[in-house]
């Protein structure tokens, strides 16, 4: 199981990252992000090209904040560091794909 980090990644981190990048704001406790696991792992399984961050976020998280993240999990899509989709408590691998159609475009 993917743990998420907890270090602080700081939006100018975030925002200068270049190329593909899928930011996966939860926490490990959370029974949603626990279900989310193996359908976000079956969607990204094809696309090993794009940086896959599962960032722990709560009370003190200033890149969750930023994001404006407010349920658990938030999957927010990056391209060069601009967000092109999101996609907010995925139950089936199916729900990410618009998303990362956005983002191979």
């Amino acid at each position: 199981m993917s743990t998420y980090l907890s270090e602080n990644q700081s939006p100018e981190h975030i925002a200068g990252l270049p190329g593909k990048a899928i930011l996966e704001f939860g926490a490990d406790w959370c029974g949603h992000c626990q279900a989310a696991q193996q359908p976000v792992d079956a969607a990204l399984a094809n696309h090993q090209n794009i940086h896959h961050l599962r960032v722990e976020d709560g009370k003190g998280r200033r890149l969750g904040r930023t994001f404006g993240v407010k349920l658990w999990p938030t999957l927010v899509f990056l391209h060069n560091g601009q967000e092109v989709a999101r996609v907010v408590r995925p139950t089936r691998a199916e729900d990410l794909a618009d998303a990362l159609q956005k983002l191979a475009a």
